[in-house]
C-alpha cells in the first residue's frame, strides 16, 4: 500500500464514513489540531520523564488517538466500528492529576512556561491541548460530537500543567513565578 493516494491534491479529504469535505473544515481542523497534540506528546515523552510518567503519557496518546478517531467519523455514517472514549479518560486524568499535585507546593503566582525543555515541552503540549478543546467545542456548536471529547481534553489541559509542575520539581528546574508590570 502506498502512502500517497494523490486523491487529495484538489485541496478534499474524507471522512470516516465516505464524504468527502475541504481539508480546512472544522472537523479535519478538529481532529487535525488532535493529532498536533499528539504529537507533542510525543516530544514530551521523548524528554527526561520517569518510567511511570511515560507509561501515562502512552496512554494518554492512545486515548487522544480514540478521539482523533470520533473526530473523524462523519455522524451517523460509520461504515467501520471505530473505539470511543469513555468517561473513565477523564477519570483516569483525575486521578494522575490528584497523584501529582500530593507532592507539590501550593501555587502561589503563575508560573512562566520554561526552566527545562520537558518542562517546556509540557506547556507547549498544554496550549496546543487548549486550542484543540476550543476547536472542538466550535465544532460541537455545529455537529454532532460525542461528550467526552471536549471534556477530555478540558481536563488533559489541566493534567498537563500540572505534570509542567510536577516535572520542575522532579528536574530541579525553578518555577519562575509571573510578576505583573505595575502601571
Amino acid at each position: 500500500m502506498k502512502i500517497y493516494t494523490k486523491t487529495g491534491d484538489k485541496g478534499k479529504t474524507s471522512l470516516l464514513g465516505g464524504s468527502r469535505v475541504a481539508k480546512y473544515n472544522l472537523r479535519i481542523e478538529a481532529y487535525g489540531t488532535v493529532d498536533e497534540l499528539n504529537a507533542h506528546i510525543g516530544v514530551l515523552r521523548s524528554g527526561e520523564i520517569d518510567a511511570d510518567t511515560q507509561e501515562v503519557l502512552i496512554s494518554i496518546q492512545s486515548m487522544l488517538f480514540t478521539s482523533g478517531s470520533q473526530l473523524a467519523s462523519e455522524p451517523g455514517k460509520h461504515k467501520i466500528k471505530i473505539p470511543t472514549l469513555k468517561d473513565e479518560s477523564v477519570t483516569f486524568l483525575e486521578t494522575q492529576i490528584d497523584k501529582m499535585e500530593e507532592d507539590l507546593p501550593p501555587m502561589r503566582n503563575f508560573v512562566l512556561p520554561g526552566g527545562h525543555p520537558s518542562v517546556a515541552a509540557a506547556h507547549v503540549a498544554r496550549t496546543v491541548c487548549r486550542r484543540a478543546e476550543r476547536i472542538v467545542l466550535h465544532l460541537k456548536d455545529e455537529s454532532d460530537v460525542p461528550d467526552p471529547v471536549p471534556v477530555f481534553l478540558n481536563r488533559l489541559s489541566d493534567f498537563l500543567f500540572v505534570l509542567s509542575r510536577k516535572l520542575s520539581k522532579d528536574l530541579g528546574a525553578k518555577e519562575m513565578p509571573w510578576i505583573s508590570e505595575k502601571d
